[in-house]
Formats: structure tokens, sequence, C-alpha cells
């Protein structure tokens, strides 16, 4: 049995002590810490972990933070939305984006070129750039295939970029395939829809992806899936493993609630009826921002695993 304690500060405190201590705190902080201590038994054990987490999360700062774990090795999979990919090369290119306000006048930024995301601000230029980068890259693409998996497009891509904070460039630089299944919905999809205008035979086949992620992983592979938000991403993930025998290990991060009988609320648990999730897996739901839950619980483990020299890429941590 396990009693409440008070959470107590002292000086030079890790972040995995902070993370520790909220096993005895309550409500969500004791979700949380059952989260780090999951991202520790997933490496542990050997897992495929998959990576999945939705396009307003590369708009936030935590796309080089994302970046750094597929140096560390910690995730094996990545599936993301499109609007993730394509800032992840904007920023690559250096745009900055802007940290404004919630209650902002949306009429009045609209009228000054500016798109809200929250509080955050992109400006119309940052995607007319992108249109001068994203061209070159689909020419250079056709000259060297006509059809495509989204994935294998992605790779190269990834190569094409120099930036170590690049979640593209990191994947493919480590060899970690990021799948897209809705890959047309965004401004990358209206680039290609332009492109095979003037190229008919340029082919971006998302069933052939699919081939991809279904043989990413078996029935035999301990499978571990971290979800960050929800939509596309967390079930394209989440119906792979489902199709190679569910998830050993699974951890969803949250705003939305399950009563809305939504994909993206649905729960560890709700997985199981579904056999998503294995009735005996390792299952954690935390409800909450993710830009302050997923930083925590991460860097707690990272902590972890690298006291015990369990890091893959320890050596990379030094000067960061």
């Amino acid at each position: 049995m396990s009693y409440v304690k008070d959470l107590r500060w002292k000086k030079g405190m890790k972040v995995s002590e902070i993370v520790d201590s909220f096993m005895n705190v309550g409500f969500q902080s004791i979700e949380l810490a059952k989260a780090a201590d999951l991202i520790v038994k997933m490496n542990k054990s050997g897992a495929k972990v998959f990576l999945t987490f939705t396009s307003n999360m590369v708009t936030s700062g935590l796309r080089g933070f994302f970046a750094q774990i597929l140096r560390l090795g910690v995730a094996d999979v990545v599936v993301t939305t499109v609007g993730g990919l394509e800032e992840d090369i904007m920023k690559s290119s250096g745009e900055r984006f802007i940290i404004g306000d919630f209650s902002s006048d949306d009429v009045a930024l609209y009228e000054k070129g500016v798109n809200r995301v929250g509080n955050l601000f992109i400006e119309n230029e940052s995607y007319a750039r992108f249109e001068d980068i994203i061209g070159p890259m689909l020419k250079k693409l056709y000259e060297k295939e006509k059809r495509w998996a989204v994935s294998d497009m992605l790779r190269e891509i990834g190569l094409m970029l120099d930036c170590e904070d690049s979640i593209l460039y990191q994947a493919a630089k480590n060899d970690i395939p990021i799948f897209c299944p809705a890959i047309t919905d965004g401004s990358f999809g209206f680039h290609l829809f332009m492109f095979q205008q003037d190229h008919p035979d340029f082919v971006v086949d998302v069933v052939r992806d699919f081939k991809n992620i279904l043989f990413s992983t078996t029935h035999d592979d301990i499978k571990g899936m971290i979800s960050l938000g929800g939509s596309i991403s967390k079930h394209h993930a989440i119906l792979a493993c489902l199709l190679n025998g569910g998830l050993d290990y699974a951890l969803y991060m949250t705003t939305a609630r399950h009563s809305s009988g939504s994909m993206s609320g649905a729960t560890t648990q709700e997985a199981k009826s579904w056999g998503k999730v294995k009735d005996d897996s390792d299952a954690v739901t935390v409800i909450g921002d993710v830009t302050i839950t997923f930083p925590l619980a991460m860097v707690a483990a990272l902590e972890k695993l690298s006291d015990e020299g369990l890091l893959k890429g320890e050596g990379l941590l030094k000067g960061e």
C-alpha cells in the first residue's frame, strides 16, 4: 500500500528525482511518473518503439527534442502528420516562429498575413519560402525515381537537409522510417499536386507505404508506442501494431478525453477491446499538455537510461 507524500524541493535535484516524487503526489502526477518508468521499461526490454505526434508539436519547441531522441536511439519508427514535416523543413532553412498570445485578434493577424497555432504565430512568408525549397527537392526526387512510397520519399528529403535539429534529417541519418499517411493534408500536398500537373508520371504511393509500415514490425517483436496527441498518426501506428499482434507497451499523452469517443481521447484501456494493446500490456495514459508532460517524462527516462549506460547514443549527449 502506498501513501501520499508531500513534495519537497532540494537544491540540485535532477528531473528524474522530481518525476519519481510525483508517484506519491496524486492525480495526473502519478500517471506522469508511471510514464517515465514505462519509457525506461520499453528501452530495457528491447522493444521496437513507435513515436507518434501531431504537427502542432513541431510548431512548438519540441521539434529539436524529437530530433535528439532519434539521435539517441530511443525511438525506432516515427508516424506524424504533414504539417510537422513542412515546419521541420522550414525551420531547417532558418524560419523562426513567433511566440504570441492565445487571445490575439485573429482578424488583425489575418490582415497582417500571420497564422495562429494556439499562442504561436507563423507568417505567410514562411510558406512562400517553403515553396521555394520544396520545388527543387521534388525535382531531384523525380529525376531519381518516378514512383515513391511516402516513407522512402521522406527519407530522401531528410538526406537533402543539413540540420542536426531536423527530425527528417536525424531519421534519415539513423535509418528510422517516418510514416505520414495523410501526406496531402497540407501545403506539402498542394505542392505535390502542382508538381504532378507538369509531371503526370510522378506518383506518391500511400498504399505501398502502408505495406512498409506493416513490414516495419512483426508478431515476434516486442512492440511499444509513445503516442503524443492523437489523430491519424496515433491510429496508423496502432493499426500496424494491431495487425502484428498488438502492443506490449503503450503510452498515450493527450489533452483529449475519452468521453468524446474520439481516437485522440481513446485510452490504452479502450484499445484493449480492439486488441491494439495486449490485455497484459504495461500501459499508461497521461492527460495534459504534451509540451509539459512529455519533456518531463522523457528527460527523467533519459537520465535513468544514461545513469545505467543504456542510451545507444550516449556519447551524443556531450556538448548538447
